[in-house]
């Protein structure tokens, strides 16, 4: 497994699926916003946390159709269903391999962002924190999208249309934790929504894309 695992971040890597394009991407949603709604520090402040969930989100979102597309140009994706490895295991590593070269940048480079939406000290660190724990279920959630769409010819974008309604819940507890933050209020509530909906995809997700990847590859 932890083969597969270093295998599949050297490849998102070298191949620019991941870790440059999403970082790359962020930083544009965040450097547009102030020139959209023009130099408001007010409203700047009130609408960071909302916009830097969303370019999270968004980001996350153009790195997945790489997560299995190379596996299964290459007749990988049929070795490994075929080799002892449970396949809901190799589902796994592949959606840790997606959050540890996208969302883990994107997790990093979310305070340094902040600071040009003027998002006020306080919120640094439950923006970060409900980075930490939503990104993770953006990652499962994405590659449960790919293993839907795998095979498919120009599925990119039949694959956004299945992914992002099942991203909503998570932007909205992500959300809602960091603007909480940032105006000093308690965030528990929405931060164990938040905890609770991860831990949902992590421990159900898998199981459905492995039973999906079984067959599409028949």
């Amino acid at each position: 497994m932890i083969a597969l695992l270093i295998r599949d971040v050297r490849l998102a890597i070298r191949a620019g699926g991941g870790f440059g394009l999403g970082l790359a991407f962020f930083l544009i949603v965040v450097v547009l916003v102030p020139f959209g709604v023009g130099p408001r520090t007010e409203l700047l402040t009130s609408i960071a946390p909302g916009i830097l969930w969303l370019g999270a989100l968004l980001a996350c979102l153009l790195s997945l159709d790489r997560i299995l597309a190379l596996d299964w140009e290459d007749g990988s994706l049929d070795l490994l269903a075929t080799s002892p490895l449970p396949m809901e295991g190799v589902v796994s590593m592949k959606a840790l391999a997606h959050w540890l070269t996208t969302g883990l940048p994107l997790v990093i480079a979310a305070p340094v962002l902040a600071i040009m939406l003027n998002l006020p000290p306080q919120g640094f660190g439950p923006l970060v924190l409900s980075l930490i724990l939503g990104t993770p279920a953006l990652s499962v959630i994405g590659t449960f999208g790919a293993a839907l769409t795998v095979g498919v010819k120009r599925g990119g974008l039949l694959l956004s249309l299945l992914v992002l309604p099942l991203y909503v819940p998570t932007l909205i507890f992500g959300a809602e934790v960091s603007r909480r933050g940032a105006e000093g209020m308690d965030f528990s509530t929405p931060l164990a929504m938040l905890a609770g909906i991860t831990c949902g995809t992590i421990a159900i997700l898998p199981f459905a894309s492995a039973a999906v990847l079984r067959v599409n590859l028949r």
